[in-house]
């Protein structure tokens, strides 16, 4: 193939090379399993930077997952409960999932309902914002959940939904 892609033909690799070289280009083997194998008369350099490029430009539009720990008590004060739900609150704005562990201590173990109603009232307040992507389960002394912000799309979708109802309350 020739360097606007064009199809050659068959032609002899000595001939191929000759018209590489008078071209200022490379020969490059495309599908080497092909009879006869298919090569191509381009600019290798420019053909690995156009790559790379490319490969730049996915990487920009890809997300990492990046899941922040929030760690609790059952006996939390409803202060230090109010901070940490601000924490969490930050983390999912920013688009990180929250692993939220609610950790046990000796007699605290026989009173595990004491961490899923903490659970339960978190995810209530998170509910505009997240959704459970893990529910809770126990693990050995700790007990843990998964948040998981919601899509931005839809998090558009609710504020334009509830303003609206809110300036026709007022009115």
């Amino acid at each position: 193939m020739g360097p606007d892609g064009q199809q050659i033909g068959i032609i002899s690799l000595p001939d191929a090379m000759k018209i590489a070289r008078e071209l200022d280009l490379d020969l490059v083997e495309v599908a080497p399993q092909a009879k006869p194998p298919v090569c191509r008369l381009l600019d290798y350099g420019k053909y690995k930077y156009e790559q790379a490029l490319k490969a730049k430009e996915a990487k920009k539009k890809q997300s990492q997952v990046v899941v922040k720990e929030m760690k609790m008590r059952p006996k939390i004060d409803p202060h230090d409960y109010a901070t940490k739900k601000g924490h969490i609150v930050r983390f999912l704005n920013q688009g990180h999932k929250v692993k939220l562990t609610i950790m046990f201590r000796g007699r605290e173990m026989a009173h595990t309902e004491l961490g899923e109603k903490i659970l339960r009232r978190l995810t209530a307040d998170l509910e505009p914002l997240a959704h459970v992507e893990t529910p809770s389960k126990l693990d050995g002394r700790n007990m843990t959940m998964v948040f998981a912000p919601l899509k931005k799309k839809v998090l558009a979708k609710v504020d334009d939904g509830e303003a609206p109802a809110e300036s026709q309350a007022g009115a």
